[in-house]
């Protein structure tokens, strides 16, 4: 069972890398850092992630599963899970996941999560699961406020972020020892239900190879089942994902 040691920083360059940092030291799993804001936040495919100060729950996760290299994705989408249940009981905002690591309201992004590994000789020494939340943010850059949106805004007024916090957690600690406790069990219905990426149309970049089709399930090890014009069903682990109507 996981529990919870809270390291609360007042600014930090990015949560994962000082967690990171202790993890080479032997931090324990469970281990979290919550920042009040990130000077280099990260987000997927080396993109920044905006974190200003005071306004969103900036926070990274230590874990130390033992599970295979290959079932990490299904912390990815515990943790997106987590995330929208909390949102949707905490607020009663319609959020929903796009897959495989953003949290949406309407057609804007609210959470992004970002997980990394260390493994040697298919044995993993550590996770870190990154979270940003947009939680009473009112501005973003411009470019990206055509697809960013924060609970704030959502709601029409600001929320208590110490109260939302622990609900999250509970949510994550809920979803991620369910997760590790059958991890070859099949994705989650709840999960499939509020996946808003599932019978969308889907275009996916890999490289210089771009994949087209609908998106039909999720595989149970977190992959993306794509079906393309042609009636082929295409696995997607990876890889900048666009869907129609969201981003």
């Amino acid at each position: 069972q996981l529990g919870w040691n809270l390291i609360v920083l007042e600014k930090v360059d990015s949560t994962s890398q000082q967690i990171k940092l202790l993890a080479q030291q032997g931090a324990k799993s469970g281990t979290i850092i919550v920042a009040e804001q990130q000077t280099n936040g990260k987000g997927r495919l080396g993109r920044q992630w905006c974190s200003p100060f005071g306004t969103g729950l900036w926070f990274s996760i230590l874990l130390r599963p033992q599970i295979l290299p290959e079932k990490i994705a299904g912390i990815t989408l515990a943790t997106g899970l987590a995330v929208c249940n909390a949102i949707r009981q905490y607020t009663t905002l319609n959020a929903q996941i796009k897959w495989p690591n953003d949290v949406i309201i309407g057609n804007k992004k609210v959470c992004g999560i970002l997980t990394e590994m260390v493994s040697q000789s298919n044995k993993i020494e550590y996770v870190v699961v990154g979270v940003g939340i947009n939680v009473n943010t009112l501005n973003f850059d411009d470019e990206i406020s055509c697809k960013a949106t924060s609970l704030a805004k959502e709601l029409g007024k600001n929320i208590n972020r110490e109260d939302f916090f622990t609900q999250v957690l509970d949510k994550i600690q809920e979803e991620i020892n369910k997760y590790l406790s059958s991890p070859d069990s099949s994705i989650s219905t709840d999960y499939i239900q509020l996946c808003a990426t599932l019978g969308r149309q889907v275009v996916v970049n890999r490289g210089n190879n771009t994949i087209t089709g609908t998106a039909v399930a999720i595989a149970n090890n977190g992959d993306l089942v794509v079906q393309t014009e042609d009636g082929k069903a295409v696995l997607i682990n990876s890889g900048e994902v666009t869907v129609q109507g969201i981003y």
